[in-house]
C-alpha cells in the first residue's frame, strides 16, 4: 500500500514504532498470554504503565515537585469543567482570554459555576491573531488560555505574565517545546492531539491548588482525589494510556522535547514558505501568530480548488481539508509526522502554479 501523509488534525499521527508494539500487545502483553485490552488496571502490569507514562511526563517536561500528573477521562472538555470547579470559588472571578473555538468552549463551562471576565478575545477578526500587550489584573481566581489554536492555526508564542493561578489547554501543542512548568497551576491535553490516541486526558496540576475554590466538588471533577488515587479513582483508559506511554518512550529515546520543538520550526518553516511564495495561496493566521502545529490557508483563487484538490488526493495526502469556521486548507503538523510528508505537500503546491 502507498504511503499516506496523515495531517489530519486529530486523532493525531503516531510513529510507525509505536503502532507496532501496540500491535502486538493487543494479541499478547507483557508476555501474559492476555491482550493489552483485557487485562486489569487493577495488576502489577498496568500499574508500571501508568507509573512509567507519568514518570516519562516529568522527565521529559523537567516538572518540579510538587506538581503531581494525572491521566484520566473525559477529554479537555472536562478540563474546561474541571478547572472551575477546583479554582473557582463562589464569589470570585476567572479570567480569560478567548482566542478559537476551545477557548470560547472553556468559557461557556465556567460561567455555569460563577464570575468570568473575558480579557482579552481576537473574535472581532475570527480569531486569525493572538492579542498583544495584555493587561492582566490582579486579584482573579485564575487566569486561562489556549496555547495553540487549532482551528484558526494561530498559537501564543510568549507566556503570559500574571500573579493569578495560571491555567492552560495544552492539548494540540504539548511536548512540541519547552514548557516552564512552575509558571502554571494546571497543564491540561487531551492525548489524541499530539500525545497519543483518543481515549485520555494528560493534566499536570500544583499540588497548592487542591481545595482552593471551597466548593463540594464532585469526586470525578475533584483533581486532589484523582491525585491520592494516582489515576485510578475509576478503571482509566488502559489502552490509550498504555499507547501513550510508548508514544513518550519514543519521544525520549529521539532526543526529547528539544528534539521535537526542531522538527516542528523545520515543517512549519516549509509550509509556511511555500503559502507565502505561492501566489495561490494565503496564510489565514497573522504571520507572527502562526502555529507551528497547524498551518491554515486557503487559495487565492477558487477555480484552482477542483485541481488542487486531485492533485493532493493522488499524492495520498490525508486530513487537510479546512475547518469549517475557516474555510480553505489546514496542515496539522504533530509531532510523528515526516519532513517528507510535508515535503509531498509542498510538491503539490509548487505543481498547481507550474
Amino acid at each position: 500500500m502507498a504511503k499516506v501523509h496523515n495531517f489530519s488534525a486529530g486523532p493525531c499521527i503516531l510513529p510507525q514504532e509505536v503502532f507496532k508494539e501496540a500491535s502486538q500487545s493487543v494479541l499478547d502483553f507483557d508476555n501474559l498470554g492476555l491482550s493489552i485490552l483485557e487485562i486489569s488496571h487493577r495488576s502489577e502490569n498496568f500499574v508500571r504503565v501508568m507509573e512509567e507514562a507519568r514518570e516519562l511526563v516529568k522527565e521529559l517536561l523537567n516538572i518540579p515537585k510538587g506538581y503531581t500528573v494525572l491521566f484520566l477521562q473525559g477529554g479537555a472538555s472536562t478540563g474546561f469543567l474541571m478547572a472551575p470547579y477546583n479554582l473557582l470559588t463562589e464569589n470570585g472571578t476567572a479570567g480569560y482570554m478567548n482566542t478559537g473555538t476551545w477557548s470560547t468552549k472553556a468559557i461557556k463551562e465556567a460561567k455555569k459555576l460563577g464570575n468570568v471576565d473575558v480579557i482579552v478575545s481576537s473574535e472581532d477578526e475570527n480569531f486569525k491573531y493572538i492579542p498583544k500587550d495584555i493587561q492582566i489584573p490582579s486579584g482573579l481566581d485564575y487566569v486561562h488560555y489556549t496555547a495553540n489554536n487549532t482551528i484558526y492555526g494561530t498559537q501564543f508564542k510568549k507566556l503570559p505574565q500574571t500573579d493569578n493561578f495560571l491555567v492552560c489547554d495544552m492539548s494540540s501543542d504539548i511536548f512540541s517545546r519547552p514548557v516552564t512548568i512552575n509558571a502554571y497551576d494546571i497543564i491540561y491535553a487531551g492525548a489524541q492531539k499530539n500525545i497519543g490516541p483518543a481515549g485520555t486526558t494528560m493534566y499536570i496540576v500544583n499540588e497548592e491548588v487542591f481545595n482552593k475554590s471551597g466548593r463540594d466538588i464532585p469526586s470525578m471533577l475533584d483533581f486532589e482525589v484523582h491525585h491520592k488515587k494516582d489515576s485510578m479513582f475509576n478503571t482509566p483508559s488502559v489502552f490509550a494510556v498504555y499507547v501513550t506511554m510508548l508514544n513518550l518512550r519514543y519521544m525520549k529515546a529521539n532526543g526529547g522535547v528539544e528534539a521535537m520543538k526542531k522538527k516542528a520550526q523545520e515543517r512549519s518553516e516549509m509550509i509556511y514558505n511555500e503559502i507565502d511564495e505561492n501566489p495561490l495561496f494565503e496564510g489565514y493566521a497573522n504571520k507572527e501568530d502562526r502555529s507551528s502545529m497547524n498551518a491554515t490557508f486557503t487559495l487565492t483563487d477558487e477555480s484552482y480548488k477542483e485541481k488542487f484538490d486531485k492533485l493532493w488526493k493522488e499524492a495520498n495526502i490525508n486530513g487537510i481539508k479546512g475547518h469549517r469556521s475557516v474555510g480553505g486548507y489546514r496542515a496539522s503538523m504533530y509531532n510523528a509526522l515526516p519532513i517528507e510528508s510535508v515535503e509531498a505537500l509542498v510538491n503539490v503546491m509548487k505543481k498547481l502554479r507550474s
